[in-house]
């Protein structure tokens, strides 16, 4: 295979990873999620796979500031960066929609959670009626109100499925500690929060492969020539990456711009199930893509030296993929 071809296979893939996985196969899939062995997970292919990975990741650490030297980026930077001091208030009327969509298609934080109760609408309008009006005391009781609710579900859903939505978490103390001495807290909290997510639901594709594997049939989604399991793994890789990535503060804000360029592309396949699904991670990608990393201190940096920094990747890549895997795995 030629580098030219190669190039555009990974980043064909790339493009499409979202409209494969989806973010929630539970979404779509239509047929009952059945766990694979251990051994089918660990194979060959995915141990190298995450290898490469890991030192790619690695040597990615070294050169993201050069990326950033180009004189476009240097421009793009200081235009977003104009634009920090919205950043909550773009959390918090982007929160208030994307509850308004959520509670006109009879849903509360997901679609797979359909609102069945009077009282869950009244809550819900509630937490809307609260984010938009322009006071933070008022934004405070809507993030508590938001929390119970959370907590609500959380309970009836269980942890284990909850943790899809863990980003809530963060977006609810994003809120909470607006005006507060502790609001810088608020947004390193949001970018673990988000990424963590990531990385949870992209094991949900090596665990279940059966339910992504229908939504490929179902959709005709191409693979470029790949066996659908084989892709599949790629495609989860591409997710937990970009998760990961967030976590550890590696060029966040681009990859908040990839990351939204293609979960606007799913729409065309899945419709309004993802724009219901997606529209609160859309507003957090948007403020990724302002904020940058200017108030969040990467755990790479902890790190003096090149070496180190690389070295700190690898083994901390192996080590948070593999604790995913093995917690996942244990209470699937």
């Amino acid at each position: 295979m030629s580098i030219k071809r190669f190039s555009f296979v990974v980043f064909s893939i790339i493009l499409l990873t979202p409209i494969i996985v989806g973010g929630h196969v539970k979404w779509f899939a239509k047929v009952p999620a059945e766990k694979v062995p251990i051994e089918e997970i660990l194979s060959p292919l995915f141990i190298t796979v995450s290898l490469l990975v890991a030192v790619l990741l690695a040597v990615l650490s070294q050169v993201m500031n050069k990326l950033l030297d180009i004189p476009i980026a240097k421009r793009m930077d200081k235009t977003l960066s104009n634009l920090r001091k919205y950043s909550r208030h773009i959390l918090k009327y982007g929160t208030a929609l994307s509850f308004i969509i959520q509670v006109l298609s009879g849903s509360m934080f997901a679609p797979d959670f359909p609102i069945t109760q009077t009282w869950e609408a009244v809550v819900m309008w509630l937490i809307i009626v609260g984010l938009l009006i322009p006071h933070h005391l008022a934004t405070k009781c809507a993030a508590i109100i938001m929390l119970g609710l959370f907590i609500y579900q959380w309970t009836d859903s269980g942890w284990f499925y909850m943790l899809d939505y863990g980003f809530y978490i963060a977006i609810i103390g994003v809120l909470i500690l607006w005006n507060t001495k502790f609001e810088n807290w608020g947004f390193p909290f949001l970018y673990l929060g988000t990424g963590l997510s990531l990385c949870w639901v992209a094991v949900e594709k090596w665990v279940y492969p059966g339910m992504t594997v229908d939504i490929i049939h179902t959709h005709q989604v191409p693979t470029f020539g790949f066996d659908p399991l084989i892709f599949i793994v790629l495609a989860a890789f591409i997710e937990f990456v970009v998760g990961y990535l967030l976590v550890v503060g590696i060029l966040n804000r681009i990859l908040a711009v990839v990351v939204t360029i293609i979960f606007i592309l799913t729409t065309t396949i899945f419709g309004m199930t993802e724009i219901i699904g997606h529209a609160m991670i859309h507003v957090v990608l948007i403020l990724f893509i302002i904020e940058g990393v200017s108030f969040y201190n990467p755990p790479v940096k902890i790190h003096k030296t090149r070496f180190d920094q690389m070295v700190f990747v690898f083994l901390n890549f192996i080590f948070v993929l593999s604790t995913f895997i093995l917690i996942y795995y244990r209470f699937a």
